[in-house]
């Protein structure tokens, strides 16, 4: 991939915003009956089909929360600050919660008390795509804006979801920097986040289809393992694929906590320089093993990026410039405009590549 400037990133949103995401199933939320969830998707639709004043000026005053997979994931942290300080440059207020571990509705306590505290908007990276649903439907229906970021929600379970890059572009991107390294050939594995996080899901969907094309036929993929965003459960994990399978020639790891912990395990260990190491993670965290030579390179989009079109997102919708709606636009301070794509989504733009030419460039 090329590595791409700001500008070019926001020209590109546009286009892409509208490119096709894996579809997520729509099932039933836990704690929520079938009737009173008829009655919550009922308000919440009739709030969607609102109609979108793009001239409307963003609302002063406007209370954001930020609730991200794990309140103690670096990267989270760097996605969210920025989202705050987003907020206070119109005239808003922004904050953190949630909670120290990555289960499944381990944010659903979060979200009721959001709701309670009347938000104007609740922006959340979904640990799970359905275990949330429930109140995130009962938010929509007291008037609260929902917006998914970097992990979605069920689609009916919020207005949009702001898309780091296209899923499919991330999921294949990175089976094909691989493949490079390895000349398409020797056994793989992948080390992910936790096993309901959407973002994981959709991207080693794509990863898999990727690796059906003919041109991989000698690069098989022997395990999918899970260190659930966890730093030494993520050591651990890496430790056990090398050693169920010391004749592991690459490990894909599209979190940046499997993939710093995995670099760490290889750096020290006499793997290094035998397997290669690729994956999503920030310069920060990887530039020592950059440097040293464990990792020759791996991608990311820019977090603080992420957050802050986030941020702009959710004040948009909160301001009745958008509804959430295929083809509306808005504006997102410095970033310029976008545009909302299917089914919600917003695209911030295509990752970037970096390597020992690039990483000193960027800080975060």
């Amino acid at each position: 991939m090329m590595l791409r400037t700001a500008a070019a990133r926001r020209r590109t949103a546009a286009t892409v915003a509208a490119a096709c995401t894996l579809a997520v199933a729509l099932t039933a939320c836990s704690g929520t009956t079938k009737d009173s969830a008829a009655k919550d998707n009922g308000r919440a639709r009739g709030a969607a089909t609102a109609k979108a004043d793009p001239d409307a000026p963003l609302k002063k005053g406007l209370k954001l929360a930020f609730l991200p997979k794990q309140v103690n994931n670096p990267y989270e942290k760097i996605v969210d600050e920025a989202g705050i300080a987003a907020a206070a440059e119109y005239g808003g207020t922004g904050k953190e919660v949630g909670p120290s571990d990555a289960g499944a509705s381990s944010q659903v306590s979060y979200i009721n008390t959001l709701v309670q505290q009347r938000q104007d908007a609740i922006l959340i990276a979904a640990n799970d795509p359905n275990a949330v649903c429930g109140p995130l439907r009962q938010a929509m229906a007291k008037g609260i804006k929902v917006v998914a970021y970097d992990s979605d929600t069920a689609k009916d379970c919020r207005q949009l979801f702001i898309n780091q890059a296209g899923s499919e572009e991330i999921g294949r991107g990175l089976v094909r920097n691989l493949g490079k390294q390895l000349d398409n050939r020797g056994k793989i594995a992948i080390l992910s986040a936790t096993q309901n996080a959407t973002n994981q899901n959709t991207w080693i969907s794509f990863m898999k289809e990727e690796l059906k094309r003919p041109e991989y036929r000698d690069m098989k993929l022997v395990k999918v393992a899970y260190g659930d965003d966890d730093d030494q459960k993520s050591f651990q994990q890496t430790q056990g694929l090398l050693q169920a399978y010391p004749d592991l020639r690459g490990i894909i790891s599209p979190t940046t906590v499997g993939i710093a912990a995995a670099a760490r395990y290889l750096s020290d260990s006499s793997y290094r320089g035998k397997v290669v190491l690729n994956g999503l993670g920030t310069p920060n965290q990887m530039r020592t093993y950059v440097k040293d030579g464990t990792v020759a390179q791996f991608s990311l989009w820019n977090p603080e990026e992420l957050g802050y079109l986030g941020s702009y997102a959710a004040a948009a919708l909160a301001s009745g410039q958008i509804t959430g709606a295929e083809g509306e636009r808005f504006t997102a301070g410095r970033l310029g405009e976008y545009t909302v794509g299917k089914d919600g989504e917003v695209v911030l733009g295509e990752p970037t590549v970096f390597d020992r030419n690039n990483i000193d460039t960027f800080d975060f």
